[in-house]
């Protein structure tokens, strides 16, 4: 069965496998002991130190292992905060940001600090010069991821860094999908990555701290990992993690350029094979392995299931796969279509028959689960037209609010409009995504007793 979803967890790689064996006969002493077992647990841990550092382009005194990636953002911003808080107390970070660093803002905000979400366009990527104008005198620290979670479009992350450095701002970069692929460029001052991204083991985070940047660890004071991460360090796990570092970086090339033409394929067969469907991201400036679409008319949990059950596991951001049904942050800052969304990550050793039987199943998925709700083929034009329609679609949710608009589209003539009610947030992403897709004109949302007026001027 294919796996699909290497951006959420990359399989164990077999390096990992064979130093997370070896090293639970020898490294489970404590390595700040003195005694022999001590001792060579202490340098399987400055071996891995060693190896990591060199990975991500730091010094070995400048990085520490963490319980996870979240765990190493969320120190990230809370030393870096704490360490120059004399400076004040905002946070500079792109909307497309991964859960743990908007969360560590939310936390920021709760505490009394503030926060600016610099914009993205439509294929993800900030303006570094806007990114540049989000600073303030009081801004503390800056985030920007080096490539997205969700759609696989790479960051400027050097010109950024350039601009936070001639403001005096560190910048944080979150680096747990980019990693394993190459080391960060530019003059970041702090880095966050998450070992079970690149096929480490899962519980193993790095935080890198560069020399000069203003760090205080919030908590209580801990003598392990430089005061920076509290706990007895998992050697076995902290070993397998830099062991697959550093065995994916010496493959990464290779596999880079292979990966990249299977995703081409995908990219390019998706919109000829499958109708109504916006490809999303970077085409260019990207991940070698991701891929993300989102297709119209499609519930986003049933297309998921659906693959599932035709053997092809794959992850979304739809709106429809959260149970708090609210869209995906990611697609919501790029204002792209939200509903039906898949992404399509490939871990290292994806063939060539296994994209192609990917995308022999699709087409048939999308369109069974597009006849379930009663998707229509096309706007079929009434025989006495009405030049205005209101459709209530409250009480709702996608993609049945846009179904339900193509529905009577072509009950209107050139020129009259559709109100489509809903209480549902993602039609507010959607419907003028539809409109884009379909070349309609989105009028604009309206105030209404229950929910939100959607109004659709038909051009076509």
């Amino acid at each position: 069965m294919p796996y699909f979803d290497a951006a959420s967890s990359a399989p164990l790689h077999p390096v990992a496998r064979q130093a997370l064996l070896a090293s639970l006969d020898e490294g489970w002493a404590d390595p700040a002991r003195l005694y022999r077992e001590g001792r060579r647990a202490s340098l399987l841990l400055d071996a891995a130190r060693e190896a990591a550092a060199e990975a991500v382009g730091c010094r070995p005194d400048e990085l520490v292992f963490t319980s996870s990636g979240t765990r190493a953002v969320h120190s990230a911003v809370s030393g870096a905060l704490s360490g120059r808080r004399r400076v004040g107390r905002h946070l500079a970070l792109s909307a497309v940001e991964h859960s743990s660093v908007l969360h560590a803002a939310a936390a920021l905000e709760a505490d009394g600090g503030s926060f600016t979400e610099v914009p993205v366009g439509r294929s993800g990527a900030v303006d570094p010069s806007v990114y540049g104008q989000a600073l303030r005198a009081d801004t503390a620290l800056a985030c920007l991821q080096s490539a997205n979670h969700e759609v696989g479009t790479e960051q400027p992350v050097a010109e950024t860094a350039e601009i936070c450095a001639a403001a005096g701002v560190p910048l944080l970069v979150d680096a747990a999908q980019s990693l394993g692929w190459g080391p960060v460029p530019g003059r970041w001052s702090l880095l966050a990555a998450s070992a079970h991204k690149w096929g480490g083991p899962a519980g193993v985070g790095l935080l890198a701290v560069r020399k000069g940047v203003r760090f205080a660890p919030r908590g209580p004071a801990d003598e392990r990992e430089s005061g920076r991460a509290a706990g007895f360090e998992n050697i076995p796990a902290i070993v397998a993690a830099a062991a697959s570092l550093r065995a994916v970086r010496a493959e990464a090339a290779a596999e880079a350029v292979r990966l990249r033409a299977l995703v081409d394929r995908i990219r390019t067969a998706v919109g000829s094979l499958v109708p109504d469907v916006e490809v999303v991201g970077d085409p260019e400036r990207r991940l070698p392995h991701l891929v993300t679409f989102s297709c119209l008319y499609v519930d986003g949990e049933t297309l998921l299931h659906e693959l599932d059950r035709a053997g092809f596991s794959v992850s979304s951001g739809s709106s429809c796969t959260s149970s708090t049904l609210t869209p995906s942050h990611v697609l919501k800052a790029m204002g792209v279509l939200t509903e039906g969304n898949i992404r399509v990550s490939l871990p290292a050793g994806t063939t060539e028959e296994e994209v192609d039987g990917f995308l022999g199943v699709l087409p048939g998925v999308v369109a069974e689960v597009r006849q379930r709700l009663g998707a229509p083929a096309a706007a079929a034009p009434s025989p006495t037209p009405q030049a205005s329609l209101v459709v209530d679609a409250l009480g709702r949710r996608c993609p049945i609010p846009v179904i339900e608009l193509a529905k009577v589209i072509g009950e209107v003539p050139v020129g009259g409009t559709v109100t489509v009610l809903s209480d549902d947030e993602a039609a507010r992403l959607d419907i003028p995504a539809w409109c884009a897709m379909r070349e309609q004109e989105y009028v604009g949302e309206e105030a209404a007793d229950h929910g939100s007026a959607y109004v659709v001027r038909r051009l076509l």
